[in-house]
Parts: C-alpha cells; structure tokens; sequence
C-alpha cells in the first residue's frame, strides 16, 4: 500500500524507517452459505487472526501462510483478493502488524498451542460474524477490520 494511503487511513505520518519487528497474519474468512465469518483465535484474554513474527529475509505473506498453517491446520487459502494488506498502527516501540484476507472452506480448526503450552483453556478459536468480530477483537485491528468489511463487500476480483 501506498505510504500516502496508508497515512490516510491511520491519520498518522509514516516515516521511512522500517518497523523493528514485523509480524504477519492472515484475516481468514470461511463463507457459511448466508455472510462470511472471520476465524479469530484467543490467546489467554486477547483475540486476534491468527498472526507471528516475520523472521529473518523471511517474505511477510510466506511467514502470514506458514504461522496459520502451522497454528491452525488450514492448508486451503485462497488469496481471491490478491496480496493487498492492512497493517495495525505501530505500537510506541514501531512495532507493526501485516495481514492479509483469505478464503477457506475448512470449517474445522486444528488449533496448536505455543510449545511449552498445551492447555486448552488458554488458547481456542472461534469463527465470528463482523459484529461478533468487533465486539472481540482488540481495537489495535479496527483498521484491519474495517478493511476486511469492504473488502468483502466488494465483488470478489479472483473467484
């Protein structure tokens, strides 16, 4: 995206230098036959779609794949919106969050813990409505999920 654009819709200036940690996630919609619903997971009390850090020379949609992937099971996503993103407001230390939007068709999760933690009370997931989505999810991803709202609203380009 553009640094113009997404100044505009941060209302922040950008600056130049990159963000010291980057982490990526895909914001993964599943169609249940009547609207979309949106898989967010729950770590302890925070929810969010499933994201990890970028690593390294690491290409940030490799790492978004490779962290659902590996914390979800799903292996079906389809990018019918292409490789456009929305990334979060960068925290105080210039941390920022990239995600992209997918479509599966898998409605069963297979969720993996942190290693070093397999308790299920901790960690479970859930595919929400929009509004569900809002009520959830931290405001740090309003920006995503407004995206994500006219995104689906708009004809699918790649379907």
């Amino acid at each position: 995206m553009p640094a113009e654009e997404q100044e505009a819709l941060t209302g922040m200036p950008l600056t130049s230098h990159p963000p010291r940690v980057l982490a990526a996630g895909v914001v993964v919609v599943r169609d249940d036959g009547s609207r979309y619903r949106l898989l967010c997971l729950r770590a302890f009390d925070t929810w969010d779609f499933p994201v990890g850090e970028v690593h390294g020379d690491q290409s940030p949609l490799h790492a978004a794949v490779e962290h659902t992937r590996e914390s979800t099971g799903l292996s079906d996503l389809a990018f019918h919106w292409g490789e456009e993103y929305r990334e979060t407001v960068p925290y105080e230390d210039g941390r920022v969050s990239r995600y992209y939007l997918a479509e599966t068709a898998t409605e069963e999760i297979e969720l993996q813990y942190p290693a070093g933690r397999d308790s299920a009370e901790d960690y479970g997931y859930r595919w929400v409505t929009v509004d569900e989505a809002e009520d959830v999810l931290p405001p740090r991803l309003a920006l995503v999920l407004d995206w994500v709202v006219r995104s689906l609203a708009s004809p699918v380009p790649n379907k």
